[in-house]
């Protein structure tokens, strides 16, 4: 598998940067979260993005956001140009509701159903998308629902936090990954809520061993925070083999 940071800003986008868009590439084309700035990185090649299914972690707006103007591309391209390919979306149990009820506030009811083929995954029950095997497991972040999600291809397993306060339930889905790529928004000692919402680097690093994962990726992370020596730290464009 090889991944693609499309946009790895945190809440607010770093300098020039994308939110949170993370594209796995092998049996097929999945693209985890997508956030503000995520479609035009992925239109830059030119043409519409050819996906097979996106998963969304939460609806945080820096996690789903340009979900709205792709429904509005879409629409548009269809019957005026090539028409584009209608991926698989997921999003958590009750996010087709959500997702009803914003249509209307933002355009018509059904609008994202319109576009993509909208299914919900329901925690620890693993679910096909674009040829992986995906599992959620429900973590903390603030009082918002929020899912980690694990992707493998059958041989290498990618566990991504989306947004994470410190967690076992973390730790175990990244337990023995390839790649453990994991939010660290806080500096260390910084506390963002109660109850929280995210990670510092030692905490995403503390996790990271405790999983016995081969690699850590940190992401999500405030261009104002230094990551510290030794620390991998995610950069929109970053290519890298799972």
């Amino acid at each position: 598998m090889r991944l693609t940071v499309v946009g790895c800003s945190p809440a607010w986008p770093n300098a020039g940067g994308a939110h949170s868009g993370y594209l796995l590439e092998g049996r097929g084309a999945l693209l985890l979260d997508c956030g503000p700035g995520v479609l035009a990185r992925l239109r830059a090649g030119g043409g519409w993005p050819e996906l097979d299914a996106i998963a969304i972690t939460h609806f945080h707006l820096d996690h789903w956001g340009d979900l709205v103007p792709w429904v509005w591309g879409a629409l548009y391209l269809d019957g005026r140009r090539s028409a584009p390919a209608a991926p698989e979306l997921w999003v958590p149990a009750g996010g087709r509701g959500r997702l009803e009820r914003l249509g209307e506030l933002l355009g018509f009811p059904d609008m994202f159903e319109r576009v993509f083929g909208l299914h919900e995954y329901e925690p620890g029950r693993p679910f096909e998308a674009a040829g992986y095997t995906v599992t959620a497991v429900r973590v903390p972040h603030y009082r918002v629902e929020a899912y980690a999600l694990r992707v493998t291809d059958g041989s290498r397993a990618l566990a991504y936090s989306g947004d994470s306060a410190p967690s076992d339930a973390l730790v175990e889905l990244a337990r023995g990954a390839d790649l453990f790529l994991c939010e660290a928004t806080l500096a260390a000692g910084e506390l963002d809520g109660d109850p929280r919402g995210h990670l510092s680097v030692d905490e995403a690093a503390a996790a990271f061993r405790a999983s016995g994962a081969a690699r850590l990726l940190v992401t999500h992370r405030p261009s104002e925070l230094p990551a510290g020596p030794g620390v991998e730290l995610a950069y929109d464009g970053l290519v890298c083999e799972v």
